[in-house]
């Protein structure tokens, strides 16, 4: 005789189960009594008729499936954590563990093996807030922004890695620089380009570099309409749109996305021994963003457009400044003064407004109605030098590269009496008429 061990959930289920087989209950009495769905009791009710009461007792435990973790995984997994990736988050921590191990173990597992040792501490819930909804199509809307931290452990200067992603397949591409720049912003912009295509909006936030904020005070007042910037003149040029964030929230998407570089891409430079930002670059370039993309990308329908026909990238991000040409033929740009050229038979530019265009790569070009000019730097300015000579001041100056003396008149020189004489009129008039 089998002896069943029965509780007390067990026991109601096969009361109520038995009521329906002999006509007592209805199916759907019976759902409502055992608070399950009617597809549930119907399913409970067969096997009650078929198998009796052992059609509701738990089955039990099956044998431990072949791919069990085995102790002896367990040691390796355990020593490679203490001994090599202490510094690796799980999910970095299991990538390697597949990549260079060959040890394939799910995620949940490794976190309760890890969980039991000691060796991580599982994190408290944070609270969930509601995310915009991606874009549906790959190329309606990328995201920028940039991020200043130590990326290299052993250099203690911090650089900014200057990012754009697509909100909807997830592709990245960025690099590191020193400044976060206007000139660094355009050459990322130009390089994600050059590879994927024209967008239709960039989301950005409100750096100087994108839009120009300035506020009004009691000494000056500001347009409503304020000055367009670099970027949003060559945006403008290649017909893309831009829009700004009102808080780091709005741009979650490339916010995590630097959260999990400060974790991920800090480790690979450190373990493949990269010293400097240039070889960081590299690596990026060559390694990183081809893996990332690949792992964490999304498939996305793209209205990324080609770029038309005589459109050069290169020229379009400059930094563009205008400039009125001096007599001399000069110009000062940056603090340094340029002499034009003779250029397709034009020779003298002298009170003529040019375009002065500075690109990513340093390289400066000057326009005059559309047309590029020929142009030499002209040796840095000398210090004034005063000497008094015979009582006479004079001053030696730089004008065009040319030495010159500047003349200036003696105290006795007649345009200096005359001077005086005017002014000690004034001053009698004034007292006499006091006097009057």
């Amino acid at each position: 005789m089998k002896t069943y061990h029965i509780s007390g959930v067990e026991l109601d289920r096969l009361k109520i189960l038995s009521d329906v087989l002999n006509g007592k209950l209805t199916l759907k009495e019976a759902s409502h009594a055992l608070h399950l769905s009617y597809r549930q009791v119907i399913r409970l009710k067969k096997k009650v008729k078929e198998q009796g009461i052992e059609g509701l007792l738990k089955k039990a435990p099956p044998k431990p499936p072949n791919l069990k973790i085995t102790q002896e995984l367990k040691q390796v997994i355990l020593s490679l954590r203490k001994e090599v990736y202490s510094e690796l988050n799980l999910l970095h921590f299991r990538d390697k563990l597949i990549e260079l191990h060959n040890i394939h173990i799910s995620y949940e597992s490794l976190r309760q093996i890890l969980i039991k040792e000691g060796l991580h501490e599982p994190k408290r819930k944070r609270r969930i807030h509601r995310r915009r909804w991606r874009m549906p199509k790959a190329g309606l809307l990328v995201q920028m922004d940039s991020s200043l931290h130590a990326w290299i452990e052993d250099i203690p200067e911090q650089w900014w890695l200057v990012c754009m992603k697509d909100d909807a397949d997830g592709y990245v591409y960025g690099r590191f620089y020193p400044g976060d720049t206007t000139l660094a912003n355009m050459e990322v912009i130009k390089e994600y380009i050059k590879k994927r295509g024209l967008f239709v909006k960039l989301y950005v936030d409100k750096a100087s570099h994108f839009k120009t904020t300035r506020h009004g005070g009691v000494h000056y007042e500001v347009s409503v309409e304020q000055k367009e910037t670099q970027i949003g003149r060559a945006l403008r040029e290649l017909n893309i749109g831009i829009e700004f964030a009102n808080s780091p929230q709005a741009k979650g998407k490339i916010e995590r996305l630097f959260g999990f570089l400060q974790d991920r891409l800090i480790k690979e430079l450190k373990l493949r021994g990269i010293k400097d930002y240039e070889s960081a670059n590299k690596f990026l370039e060559e390694e990183f963003w081809p893996w990332y993309n690949s792992r964490y990308g999304r498939e996305a329908e793209s209205v990324y457009r080609g770029l038309p026909e005589g459109i050069n990238l290169d020229l379009i991000f400059t930094v563009r400044e205008r400039r009125k040409v001096n007599k001399d033929n000069t110009i000062r740009f940056k603090g340094e003064d340029y002499q034009l050229l003779p250029t397709n038979g034009f020779s003298r530019f002298a009170g003529k407004w040019v375009e002065v265009c500075k690109d990513t790569r340093g390289r400066m070009l000057i326009f005059w109605e559309g047309k590029e000019l020929a142009y030499e730097l002209i040796k840095e300015r000398e210090d004034i030098s005063k000497e008094d000579l015979d009582g006479k001041r004079v001053e030696q100056v730089i004008r065009g590269g040319v030495k010159q003396e500047r003349w200036k008149p003696a105290e006795d020189h007649p345009w200096r009496r005359s001077f005086r004489l005017k002014k000690k009129t004034k001053d009698v008039t004034f007292q006499t008429g006091n006097y009057r």
